[in-house]
């Protein structure tokens, strides 16, 4: 991995029992986005496609905050560069692609602050847990930078009215907020956040991690086409999934009236 000081990992990784845990590692800045730290994201999620062992993946922040968004001291120390920036935000787009077409379910652990980048990073997972004193915003706004590629993330998961009046705003909302927008599944004191989100990584990941991996990919898959053509595409994953050792075993197990035992075919 990638790190600021060659010493520190800016991205923690720990896994147990199929379990992943991913953490941001630059509390001291807010854990903003650097182009190092999308590169050593973006490097462990595309390490954790092809991992069979991995069934669910907790992104969590160290320090006093989930994540601030992207450096901005490191934009301008690059001199607001074209090139830099494209590669920047080429990457950012990148990991969040690679978020959704992960096989895994990706659980937000969020807390402190998720404001502007770190906001989409909310809104790309496809679940979200935060604590009751998290704030939220896309504040790009109110300097001049309109928080334009976090826009696609926030636009895909609350409605038009409450993306916008963030997006134009710039204003942090808190937990309670963001849990009525719909960008969060759930709030819990701060105390009891890290528990939360295990419970909920620990009943997704008792699941066959092949039917997981069918499901996600088809939600987002249906989720852009036209009705018709999403009931088509669905019916087709419906009759490749009845194939699956899983699917057969489960169906069996649900009328025998015993627990399944998953293979993950």
């Amino acid at each position: 991995m990638t790190s600021d000081t060659q010493e520190e990992a800016l991205v923690l990784k720990t896994q147990e029992n199929g379990i992943v845990r991913l953490t941001l590692n630059r509390p001291r800045a807010r854990n903003a986005l650097s182009q190092a730290m999308l590169d050593a994201l973006l490097a462990e999620f595309e390490t954790l496609a092809a991992d069979r062992s991995a069934a669910v993946v907790v992104l969590a922040g160290a320090g006093p905050a989930f994540c601030a968004g992207h450096d901005l001291k490191e934009m301008r120390a690059a001199g607001y560069d074209r090139a830099y920036a494209e590669k920047l935000f080429a990457t950012c787009g990148a990991l969040m692609r690679r978020i959704v077409s992960l096989p895994q379910p990706v659980i937000a652990r969020a807390h402190g602050i998720a404001t502007a980048a770190g906001a989409q990073l909310v809104a790309t997972c496809d679940l979200a847990i935060a604590a009751d004193d998290t704030r939220f915003a896309t504040p790009g706004v109110n300097i001049g930078f309109f928080c334009s590629t976090p826009m696609v993330a926030l636009s895909r998961n609350v409605s038009n009215k409450h993306a916008l009046q963030m997006l134009l705003t710039g204003d942090l909302i808190d937990a309670p907020t963001a849990w009525r927008f719909g960008l969060v599944n759930e709030i819990v004191p701060e105390g009891e956040l890290d528990a939360a989100v295990a419970a909920l990584a620990a009943k997704i990941a008792s699941k066959s991690r092949h039917t997981l991996a069918t499901g996600k990919e088809a939600y987002y898959r249906q989720s852009e086409l036209p009705l018709a053509d999403a009931y088509a595409y669905a019916q087709g994953v419906m009759v490749d999934n009845l194939q699956a050792l899983d699917a057969q075993e489960g169906i069996s197990a649900f009328i025998d009236k015993r627990p399944p035992v998953w293979c993950h075919q």
